[in-house]
C-alpha cells in the first residue's frame, strides 16, 4: 500500500477521461433542460430506468477516484500535457533551396516535445536554428542523398538543445536542391491521449443507447425489462462476486513463473470475466426466451402492439447490455489488479520498483484483449437466442458449449499436423464456415506479451461479430416466426 501513488496513477488517468465524458454529458443534459424541458424529463427517465443508471453509479464511482486521489498524483503534469495535445504531432516541410542560399523554415517545436526528426536532401545542406552559421558553424550536416535521422536510442546524437522556432538551411552548392524533413513532437506524458478516447467511449455509449430507445422504443422497452430481470437475478450477483473475489485473488496467488507472473494474471483474468459473462449470457437467453415461451408469457407480450420481430431483438439487446455492465465493473476491477501485480510481483521478486509508466503499459495493453472478450460473449448471446426459441436450457446450454469448443478448435484442426489429411482437414474448413471461429477472439497470447492489438483488428473482429449476430437474429426470427406459442 505505501506505493499506493504508483499503482493507482493508471486507473486515475482512465477516470479522469470517464469523469470528462460524464461531464460532457451532464452540460449536454443541462442545455437539453434548459431548451426543452420535457425532453430533458425523458432523458432523465430513461436513464433512471435502464441500464444506464448502473453505470451512471460505476462513472460516480470512477469520478470519486479521480478526485480523492489527485493528491498523490501528477495533476500539473497531465494538465500540462493534455493542453498541449492539439500542438503536438508530426510536423513536415518540404522546401527548396536555391544555389548558395540559405532558406527560413518557420516552426514551432517544444525541445521536451521532440521525440525523433529525418532530414533528406540531394545536395549538401547544412540546418541551423540561428541565422548566420552556414556552414562555419552547423548545426547538423545533411549529406547529399543521405538520410540523416535521429531518434531515441539512435547511435548519433540528438543535435537540438533548444526550443525551435525557425530552421536555417544552408545550401553553398552550385546546384538547387529539396530538402525534406519530418519532425515528430510529442506531449511530457503521452499516455493523455487515451483520456479523450476514454471520453468519447463513454459519450457514445449513453448517446448509443438513446438512439435506440428513441429509433426502436418498443425493442427498447422489451431490453429494458429483460436487463433489469437478469440483473436482479441472485446468479449475476453471485457471478460478479466471484469475478471480484477471483480477480483479487490472482494478484496474490504465486505462480512461480520467474518474473512472469503479471503474464498469467493478465490471461487468467481475461478469461475469468469472459467466463462469467458466457455463463450470464447463456442463463438468461434461456430465462428470457425459453421459460417464457414455455410459460405463455410470451404470448400475453406479443398480445400488445410488440411484434415477434421486436420481441427477439428485444431479448438479445436485454442480454447485451448486462454482459457490457459485467465487463465494464470487472474489467475496472481488472485493470486495477493488473497494475497492483506490476508493483507487488517486482517487490516480492526484490526488483527495483516500476515507475507508474510501467503500469499503465500493462494496463492499456489488456484493454483490447477486454473488447475481444466482449464480442465474444455478444456471439455467444446470439446463437443462445436462436436456441432458446425452439429448446429449454438445458439443450441451449449444451449445444451452445459444444459451439463454444468447435469454434475454438476448427482453426486448430486446420492447421495442425493432422490438418494435412484431406478428409480431416475438409472438417476443420467445414466447422470455421459453420460455426463462429472464436480463435479470432483468442489472443491472451500476444495481450500477455510484449505486443499491441491494432486498432485494424478490433474493427475486424467488430464487423464479423456483428455479421455472425446478424446471422444468428435472423435464424432466431426463422425459428420463431412459426413457434406455435399458445
Amino acid at each position: 500500500m505505501s506505493n499506493i501513488s504508483i499503482w493507482l496513477t493508471p486507473l486515475w488517468l482512465l477516470s479522469l477521461g470517464a469523469t470528462l465524458g460524464a461531464l460532457i454529458l451532464l452540460v449536454a443534459w443541462c442545455l437539453v433542460w434548459a431548451a426543452n424541458r420535457k425532453l430533458g424529463k425523458e432523458i432523465l427517465a430513461i436513464v433512471q430506468e435502464g441500464i444506464l443508471l448502473p453505470l451512471s453509479y460505476v462513472l460516480l464511482t470512477l469520478a470519486v477516484v479521480a478526485v480523492v486521489a489527485s493528491p498523490l498524483m501528477p495533476v500539473g503534469r497531465v494538465w500540462s500535457s493534455l493542453v498541449r495535445l492539439p500542438s503536438v504531432g508530426p510536423v513536415t516541410f518540404e522546401m527548396a533551396v536555391a544555389p548558395e542560399s540559405t532558406v527560413e523554415v518557420p516552426l514551432s517545436i517544444r525541445i521536451d516535445e521532440l521525440q525523433s526528426y529525418k532530414f533528406e536532401s540531394s545536395e549538401d545542406v547544412a540546418i541551423n536554428i540561428e541565422s548566420d552559421k552556414g556552414f562555419i558553424e552547423p548545426l547538423l550536416v545533411v549529406e547529399g542523398d543521405q538520410l540523416y535521422q535521429w531518434s531515441p536510442g539512435s547511435r548519433i546524437d540528438r543535435k537540438f538543445e533548444k526550443d525551435i522556432q525557425t530552421l536555417y538551411i544552408s545550401n553553398e552548392s552550385g546546384l538547387p536542391t529539396v530538402v525534406k524533413g519530418s519532425l515528430q513532437t510529442d506531449v511530457e506524458l503521452p499516455e493523455v491521449h487515451d483520456m479523450p478516447i476514454v471520453a468519447v467511449s463513454v459519450v457514445g455509449l449513453f448517446i448509443g443507447y438513446l438512439l435506440i430507445y428513441w429509433l426502436a422504443p418498443q425493442v427498447s422497452v422489451i431490453a429494458t425489462a429483460t436487463a433489469k430481470e437478469a440483473i436482479s437475478q441472485p446468479l449475476y450477483i453471485l457471478l460478479l462476486a466471484v469475478g471480484v473475489f477471483a480477480l483479487v485473488a490472482y494478484v496474490f496467488i504465486p505462480y512461480n513463473t520467474f518474473g512472469e507472473d503479471v503474464k498469467m494474471l493478465k490471461t487468467s483474468g481475461m478469461v475469468t470475466i469472459k467466463i462469467l459473462a458466457i455463463i450470464i449470457a447463456l442463463w438468461t437467453a434461456s430465462v428470457s426466451v425459453s421459460e417464457e415461451i414455455e410459460g405463455r408469457t410470451a404470448l400475453t407480450v406479443l398480445s400488445k402492439p410488440v411484434g415477434r420481430r421486436q420481441f427477439i431483438l428485444g431479448k438479445f439487446l436485454g442480454i447485451v447490455w448486462p454482459i457490457l455492465l459485467i465487463f465494464i465493473i470487472l474489467g475496472l476491477l481488472f485493470l486495477l489488479t493488473v497494475s497492483l501485480k506490476v508493483v507487488y510481483d517486482a517487490r516480492e521478486s526484490s526488483k527495483v520498483t516500476p515507475d507508474w509508466q510501467a503500469c499503465y503499459v500493462e494496463v492499456v495493453r489488456i484493454i483490447p484483449g477486454l473488447v475481444l472478450a466482449f464480442f465474444e460473449a455478444v456471439v455467444i448471446a446470439a446463437i443462445s437466442v436462436a436456441i432458446s426459441t425452439r429448446l429449454s436450457m438445458l439443450p441451449n446450454l449444451v449445444i451452445c458449449g459444444s459451439i463454444y469448443v468447435l469454434g475454438h478448435l476448427g482453426p486448430l484442426i486446420v492447421n495442425s499436423a493432422a490438418g494435412k489429411i484431406v478428409f480431416v482437414r475438409f472438417i476443420g474448413q467445414f466447422i470455421s464456415v459453420l460455426f463462429p471461429v472464436l480463435d479470432h477472439y483468442e489472443i491472451e497470447g500476444a495481450i500477455a506479451g510484449a505486443r499491441s492489438v491494432p486498432p485494424e483488428y478490433l474493427l475486424t473482429a467488430m464487423l464479423y461479430s456483428l455479421l455472425y449476430c446478424t446471422a444468428a437474429m435472423l435464424l432466431a426470427l426463422f425459428f420463431f416466426e412459426d413457434r406455435d406459442l399458445a
